[in-house]
């Protein structure tokens, strides 16, 4: 069930503290078939206060390792009045989330929430559902390569207006991460490719290009896409081999 923020909830102070416990295996299991075409970018909307999100965080962890699939997870800060803080949030994450709201004339933002290429979005909780949605999701932008410090876009067909181009710096590892206190309290809840930071490097308009991307941390991995303006439809996407 899909959760929306403007219920109103007692405020509970809380002190987060150091909760985060990182695991090295990947674990995630290849699809029988993938889908054709480029890779499919999809944005989970979560938080760690949200009891609805858990499945949801469980479906989009099974695509991390998909080569067919951007799988990226957003912690919102909306939900940090039940009691516990998340502690990924980051109000741009909010904010982005919003984007997607405003563009597609929508009055409200809820968790859990996918976004599919910018342009489709579900609650994410039914598996069967996410699957079919990245199967049918198009993918028609230039192809991009992302070699050292650099990602090359090559020329193609732009939308009027360019796109945007987005760096996502996220944890490819899975981190159990201990609730202690809200909705969730008491639940250890595993979550992947977290997003650290989000940062737009540049606008293209059709002809090839390159543009440097941002240092990552160690142990960070690195996804592009490029996205028609602030909500919109994403129209290429790739993340680091």
């Amino acid at each position: 069930m899909m959760r929306t923020p403007y219920v109103i909830f007692a405020l509970l102070a809380v002190t987060a503290g150091s909760v985060a416990a990182v695991e090295s295996s990947r674990g995630a299991t290849q699809p029988a078939a993938l889908r054709h075409g480029g890779p499919v970018l999809v944005e989970l909307y979560q938080s760690q206060g949200c009891s609805s999100c858990p499945p949801a965080d469980t479906n989009v962890n099974a695509l991390a390792d998909r080569p067919d699939v951007v799988a990226l997870s957003f912690g919102v800060t909306y939900w940090d009045t039940l009691g516990w803080r998340d502690t990924f949030a980051k109000p741009g994450f909010t904010e982005r989330q919003w984007d997607f709201a405003r563009f597609n004339h929508r009055g409200n933002v809820a968790t859990p929430q996918v976004w599919i290429n910018g342009n489709r979005t579900i609650v994410g909780n039914n598996r069967n559902e996410l699957e079919a949605s990245i199967r049918t999701a198009s993918a028609e932008g230039p192809a991009l390569a992302i070699r050292g410090g650099t990602v090359a876009v090559a020329a193609g067909r732009s939308p009027a207006r360019g796109a945007d181009v987005w760096v996502a710096t996220f944890d490819p590892r899975t981190v159990q991460v201990a609730i202690r206190a809200g909705e969730n309290g008491g639940r250890t809840i595993p979550h992947r490719n977290i997003v650290r930071q989000l940062t737009m490097v540049g606008h293209w308009t059709g002809p090839s290009a390159k543009y440097a991307l941002p240092h990552a941390a160690p142990g960070l991995a690195t996804a592009v896409f490029l996205q028609a303006g602030r909500g919109g439809p994403v129209i290429a996407a790739v993340k680091a081999s």
